[in-house]
């Protein structure tokens, strides 16, 4: 096992799903772990579960990561206590059925998915460089490929959907990642957008419908959280991953973003692999969906108010 002990490790969104798994993973290597969470119960709660593996101290920050004066005062206290920081992992995100805007007037997605990684990496890049050999890593998706920007309807006043804001602020943390490593070329810091595959976490507690039904039956596949805890552990500690951010870190390699393929990362064989293409087939319905936003299992019988006019 890697041991990073005196290695400051700095997590957001610490407290639940994989923010939560990769800090009490590098609590168990002897690293100190730097959580920000928002919720400050939940946060705690999680905290005390790190801190029962570490053998290194486990702070806790509170901050809302869609307001920017709150995410330059948890990069000013932490800059207060650490000066050299080895490790951050842009882990927080959200996605919204319905359009939202934050205190600074920022779309909410685009605001806490890409702008908080963003302004929190410029807060803390001189500790990070303090720190070096140190590495960013920010937590992306396959999704960002089908994403876009409209730069004059940035914050989606036309047309909001939750897909469209989340692909989007996807494919803003990979075109980040990229320009970030370009100009930290030499400075000793690395910077790599992760794609963390299929994890059963309650992130997807906002879709219903089929889309719900289809997620829950991937989240069911226990074997992609072993993959995605591999990925992740590599991406963070693998000490000849320096790389441009034009690549993504995948299962397996290392792929340039703009060249990726479409792949599911689990093996297909078995029942495993044909439950999934079942539903990844069931899932086109979502296109036909007669009843949006009403649970699954609420859909016998159909709704009066549902049924074809």
């Amino acid at each position: 096992m890697n041991d990073m002990t005196g290695r400051v490790c700095v997590v957001t969104g610490a407290n639940t799903g994989i923010g939560k798994a990769t800090a009490l993973g590098l609590a168990r290597m002897g690293a100190t772990v730097v959580m920000i969470c928002r919720n400050r119960a939940r946060g705690e709660a999680a905290q005390t579960e790190v801190q029962r593996v570490a053998s290194a101290p486990v702070d806790l920050f509170r901050a809302d990561l869609s307001s920017q004066a709150e995410v330059r005062q948890v990069a000013d206290d932490i800059r207060a206590r650490y000066a050299h920081i080895h490790v951050l992992i842009h882990n927080a995100g959200l996605q919204l059925p319905q359009r939202a805007l934050s205190v600074d007037g920022i779309e909410m997605t685009l605001a806490v998915n890409h702008g908080a990684p963003f302004l929190l990496t410029y807060c803390l890049l001189d500790a990070l460089k303090s720190g070096a050999p140190s590495r960013i890593v920010v937590i992306s998706s396959l999704v960002h490929r089908w994403g876009s920007i409209d730069f004059d309807d940035l914050h989606l006043e036309r047309g909001y959907t939750m897909d469209r804001a989340y692909f989007r602020s996807k494919l803003c943390n990979v075109l980040f990642t990229r320009e970030l490593a370009r100009r930290l070329s030499g400075s000793g810091v690395t910077a790599n957008s992760l794609e963390p595959g299929l994890v059963k976490t309650d992130f997807a507690r906002v879709y219903t419908g089929m889309q719900g039904w289809f997620v829950h039956m991937c989240g069911c596949v226990c074997l992609l959280k072993r993959l995605s805890r591999a990925r992740r552990r590599r991406c963070i500690l693998r000490p000849r991953l320096r790389l441009p951010g034009s690549q993504a870190h995948t299962s397996q390699n290392v792929v340039p973003s703009s060249r990726r393929r479409l792949r599911v990362m689990m093996p297909w064989r078995g029942v495993c692999g044909m439950s999934v293409c079942i539903c990844a087939i069931i899932a086109v319905l979502r296109y036909v969906d007669p009843c949006p936003g009403l649970p699954y299992r609420a859909r016998r019988p159909l709704p009066a108010e549902c049924r074809p006019k």
